[in-house]
């Protein structure tokens, strides 16, 4: 569940359209579908072909687009935004997309992922006299854009990419086209669908499915393609790397009606769930699923050992996913809020409870207690991935390694702290060859930095600093 992470910077979902009347609209529903990557602000920025105009604000898709503002918003191209904040900080002027206006023409910025070496950027542009009106990370490459000398606006967004390290994800709009850009090592998940003549563009292939769009095909790492009225054009800012998109797209960020780079998400997790099941079996009456992420990865577990699924935990539909919430104080009261045992179901039985991660341990613990307060004679927990031991640079939301109990506590160590009968986790071969990415295919690997330590891109101060404090 995920429900105890803090720290770094932005997970979010980014979604675009080309040629469509409708734009806005459609940008709207398709952001509606991300809602789960990011809960704490949204908006859309439109082009009509003479100018950009956008709206956005704190809070859910239907609370910042509820008072009439999307029938403002006409144009045939858009892109829009959800966001969770973490070390660019929460505030309306970090709400994307950001737009950047001046004499030569208007830019919007959408973004999902995260700089590595932002600070060092940000350093250079101050002292160059950039002024800055946020505090993400999205506005250093707008800046890097517009200081480039480069004689067209694609050449000059080319560059800028070329000083970026880290995970990223970009939809820039302008007046008149559409630019899309992934990472040389393709972090993230962006994928392109068409909806009649018009293109879209997604970070996840559900929104596609919301919006009645037909997959296309995966942006490729490295890719930067332009949506102009003359068509699509396609080329590379730089060589591909190898693929290394994000493990907990796969377990715990994407929706289960996604397909990630070709694989279907709920089918990933049913095997996660199978080879947790081969790798550490036990003794039990049910098998739960902590809500959403888990359930897949229950059902997997449950077929394998031939344990019957049961739902024993139900989620509160109208709370939101804790994993969200910016502080642990209110992470707290979310967990309590947002899952309630069901007593029918666990009372008497002894309960294997998965899950997908264990990151401080304080949600994990809750669980077991509220399971064991229901009645469970026994509550063994299975998590179906390996210990996070190691903090993540790209863009999720684990900033040092003294959030994370696995970094120092053994299995046994921390079973006894939440409370568990026993505990096991997925070992990371088990992982790779359950969702079928092995590293050993250059085009297929996953990124594990967060479970072994060992970060891609460690070419900049900044980020080996922060490794070398851990």
């Amino acid at each position: 569940m995920l429900a105890e992470i803090k720290g770094l910077n932005e997970e979010c979902g980014i979604f675009g359209i080309w040629g469509h009347a409708e734009a806005a609209q459609i940008t709207y529903y398709g952001l509606h579908s991300l809602q789960h990557r990011g809960q704490e602000g949204a908006g859309i920025v439109v082009a009509d072909g003479e100018s950009l105009k956008g709206h956005k604000g704190l809070g859910l898709v239907t609370e910042v687009f509820s008072n009439g503002e999307l029938q403002k918003l006409s144009g045939m191209a858009a892109i829009g935004h959800v966001r969770y904040s973490t070390a660019g900080g929460g505030g309306y002027e970090n709400v994307q997309p950001l737009l950047f206006r001046s004499q030569s023409g208007s830019i919007a910025l959408a973004h999902n992922g995260n700089l590595v070496n932002a600070t060092d950027l940000k350093i250079r542009l101050e002292q160059q006299g950039s002024i800055f009106q946020t505090t993400s990370d999205t506005e250093v490459f707008a800046h890097l854009i517009r200081r480039s000398m480069a004689p067209t606006l694609k050449e000059q967004i080319k560059i800028a990419l070329n000083y970026l390290e880290g995970a990223f994800a970009f939809l820039l709009l302008t007046e008149t086209e559409l630019y899309i850009a992934l990472d040389p090592n393709g972090f993230r998940p962006l994928s392109i669908g068409r909806l009649g003549n018009a293109y879209v563009v997604a970070s996840e292939t559900c929104a596609f499915d919301i919006v009645g769009a037909a997959y296309e095909r995966e942006v490729e790492p490295g890719e930067l393609i332009i949506i102009n009225e003359e068509g699509v054009h396609s080329e590379r800012f730089a060589e591909k790397r190898t693929r290394l998109i994000c493990s907990m797209e796969y377990i715990y960020f994407a929706r289960p009606d996604s397909n990630v780079d070709g694989i279907n998400i709920h089918t990933a997790r049913k095997n996660l769930g199978k080879r947790l099941a081969l790798e550490a079996p036990v003794e039990a009456d049910v098998v739960t699923g902590v809500p959403d992420s888990s359930i897949s990865v229950a059902i997997g577990y449950a077929e394998a050992t031939g344990i019957p699924y049961e739902l024993g935990l139900i989620k509160n539909r109208y709370v939101g996913r804790t994993f969200i919430q910016p502080s642990q104080s209110l992470r707290e009261q979310g967990v309590k809020m947002k899952l309630s045992p069901v007593s029918g179901v666990v009372a008497g039985k002894r309960v294997v409870m998965v899950d997908d991660s264990i990151v401080r341990g304080t949600t994990s613990k809750r669980i077991v207690n509220m399971l064991r307060e229901a009645g469970a004679t026994e509550v063994h927990v299975r998590i179906s991935s390996p210990p996070i031991t190691h903090p993540c640079f790209y863009g999720i939301d684990m900033s040092t390694r003294e959030e994370l109990i696995a970094a120092s506590h053994s299995v046994e160590e921390i079973r006894q702290l939440i409370g568990a009968d026993s505990l096991a986790f997925l070992s990371p071969e088990g992982l790779l060859e359950a969702i079928g990415r092995p590293n050993d295919s250059p085009w297929r690997g996953q990124c594990m930095s967060c479970f072994t330590g060992k970060y891609p891109l460690n070419t900049f101060q900044e980020l080996s600093q922060l490794t070398a404090k851990q």
